[in-house]
């Protein structure tokens, strides 16, 4: 490590700087770390996203400050989620617990926005249009840091006691640092989305028969985003390169439910397609280097629970790092992984009958309930410190 390496010296830098790599920043840096965060992107923008926060979400955003900045933006608040069988409705009302008596389906420009306005305020440093080029080792062969470049193609090095890719799910960070996967889902689903006007805010609504499923999630702006799934395999078929076209149809074949919801909504965007990718476990950790987000743990989004489990494992990395214990990391955030991502592979494989995906809503609400409660005792913790 050079001189200069020395004196660019962090205790953490982050590749990232969406809700994972933010929110890892935010929590680092409220303890008094000096961190520094990279993205390719110019702020502000958008990517693509289910938006819906689920209960944890919600607590984890309260517990930091930022729900207030949700709401002021004009998020509304969900209040129910109904899951539509067929002809058959079951509507779960959003009881108070833990807190929070409501969730929230941002938009990613409000949602980043405010964690980075976050992480900013505790003294963390962005910069963007800033990729990484690659790591920095000590003589020891631990990560001591990495390369950066900017569009200028100006390398510049930076030292760092851990280095954290929090880059997507075709992560550098990972890449670089031969992060194994260590448990890959079987199946993937297609989704396309697009975004409505005109829709009552009737909460989270889900929909489900047999070889499709979609689902309307208030948003920003009196908007929803709606969304259609589908077998992988049926992909070509049904979704790819049809827009707008490809979901009506998929409704009208498998979600007449859903149709009807959206009689006399007005479209206000282009229909963004994903083909599917399936999921799964890397392997989180290596000496000075860590993974959050989808990074390292990516499943299905037919369960929407991407950003809320991004949240969770941010916290999870940032207490191991402060406790100098980043090597617990894996342990903690793989336990409370392994169940919900073998029941969201099962969601997505669609291969269930409509009790067979009854039965497993119940159990990820039983594995849902098990991340608020580990939540909620690490609330009651700081509560009891403090």
């Amino acid at each position: 490590m050079t001189a200069n390496t020395k004196q660019n010296h962090y205790d953490a830098v982050i590749v990232g700087a969406r809700c994972a790599g933010a929110a890892t920043a935010m929590l680092l840096a409220r303890q008094g770390a000096k961190v520094l965060v990279i993205d390719h992107d110019k702020p502000g923008t958008d990517t693509m996203s289910t938006h819906a926060l689920m209960r944890g979400a919600a607590m984890q955003l309260g517990k930091w400050g930022i729900l207030d900045r949700i709401r002021a933006e004009g998020t509304p608040a969900i209040r129910r989620t109904s899951f539509i069988y067929g002809d058959e409705t079951v509507d779960v009302d959003i009881r108070p617990m833990h807190g929070t008596d409501a969730l929230y389906a941002p938009r990613r420009t409000v949602l980043d926005a405010a964690l980075v306005e976050a992480a900013a305020n505790a003294g963390v440093s962005f910069r963007y249009g800033t990729g990484f080029a690659g790591f920095l080792h000590g003589i020891d062969g631990r990560v001591a840091g990495l390369r950066t470049r900017r569009s200028t193609d100006r390398i510049e090095e930076i030292g760092a006691d851990i280095v954290i890719g929090a880059d997507g799910r075709r992560s550098a960070v990972a890449r670089r640092a031969g992060a194994e996967v260590v448990k890959q889902s079987r199946f993937a689903s297609s989704v396309a989305y697009r975004y409505f006007e005109g829709i009552p805010n009737r909460g989270y609504r889900w929909y489900f028969r047999p070889g499709a499923s979609g689902g309307i999630i208030p948003t920003n702006d009196g908007q929803s985003c709606v969304f259609v799934a589908v077998p992988q395999s049926a992909f070509g078929e049904k979704l790819r390169g049809k827009g707008a076209e490809g979901m009506d149809a998929v409704m009208r074949e498998h979600l007449p439910e859903m149709a009807a919801d959206l009689a006399g909504a007005r479209p206000t965007g282009e229909v963004v397609a994903f083909a599917g990718e399936r999921g799964f476990l890397r392997q989180s950790h290596g000496p000075g280097w860590a993974l959050v987000g989808d990074a390292g743990y990516f499943k299905d989004p037919i369960t929407a629970h991407g950003i809320t489990d991004a949240f969770r494992d941010a916290e999870i990395l940032s207490d191991a790092i402060l406790a100098g214990r980043p090597e617990s990391y894996p342990a903690l955030r793989d336990g409370l992984s392994a169940g919900f991502f073998e029941i969201t592979d099962q969601v997505a494989s669609f291969a269930w009958t409509m009790d067979g995906v009854k039965g497993l809503h119940v159990a990820l609400n039983r594995e849902m309930k098990a991340i608020q409660n580990w939540i909620a005792d690490g609330m009651d913790g700081q509560r009891a410190a403090a």
